[in-house]
């Protein structure tokens, strides 16, 4: 059973969000807040598998309240809920370490995929909003004063290669066409980037791949 917890000032959208999830079989609402502080406190009490966590609510937003509970090492993954896919919130919700976002008018059987994808482990978003995510804040990132981050020197070409298309939006099987590997190889390479990397997920490869710029505009 996949424990969900709702963080959504909007009491009418928890209750869609409720009625929607507990009609499925694996997955089962936990808990509920109107605001960050409250989910926070709550998650630190009681962790749960995944937070619908929406990014603008009062005391305490959803960027901070994720931050919060990604660093108290709960083991709570966050998906973060926007109503706009060009939204600097959710991008700030992604460097907090959010396992992915989603659009709250997506269909309601994509956001039930998406909660079984980021309990997995798994990163939610999609290429296309990755690559408009990007174009939106890539202007504002700014190289580092102290040079190439000294993890790209550990990467072998091919682990590069991986990380350059995982950063375009490319899914595992489109980077196994691409590179001539086989999917599972793909995988492998991936889980050495994210050791190697010390990022959480895929999202935070495809974060890393632009900071450091081994891909651009």
């Amino acid at each position: 059973m996949i424990r969900v917890f709702l963080a959504d000032d909007q009491a009418l959208v928890r209750s869609g969000f409720r009625m929607l999830i507990e009609a499925e079989d694996d997955l089962a609402v936990v808990g509920e807040a109107s605001e960050g502080a409250a989910a926070v406190r709550a998650l630190t009490e009681h962790p749960c598998d995944v937070v619908l966590m929406d990014v603008r609510m009062p005391v305490m937003d959803g960027v901070e309240a994720t931050r919060r509970i990604v660093r108290a090492g709960l083991g709570t993954k966050v998906l973060v809920l926007t109503t706009f896919d060009l939204d600097e919130y959710a991008f700030a919700a992604l460097k907090a370490g959010a396992s992915g976002f989603l659009l709250k008018d997506a269909r309601p059987e994509d956001l039930l995929n998406a909660i079984r994808n980021v309990a997995a482990g798994d990163a939610v978003m999609a290429p296309s909003t990755t690559r408009r995510l990007l174009d939106h804040v890539l202007p504002t990132l700014q190289p580092s004063p102290t040079g190439p981050d000294p993890r790209l020197a550990q990467l072998t070409e091919r682990e590069r290669e991986v990380l350059e298309q995982i950063a375009l939006g490319a899914t595992n099987s489109e980077i196994a066409g691409t590179l001539y590997m086989a999917e599972g190889t793909v995988k492998t390479h991936i889980g050495r980037l994210l050791a190697k990397l010390r990022c959480r997920d895929r999202v935070g490869l495809v974060l890393f791949a632009y900071e450091t710029g081994v891909v651009s505009r």
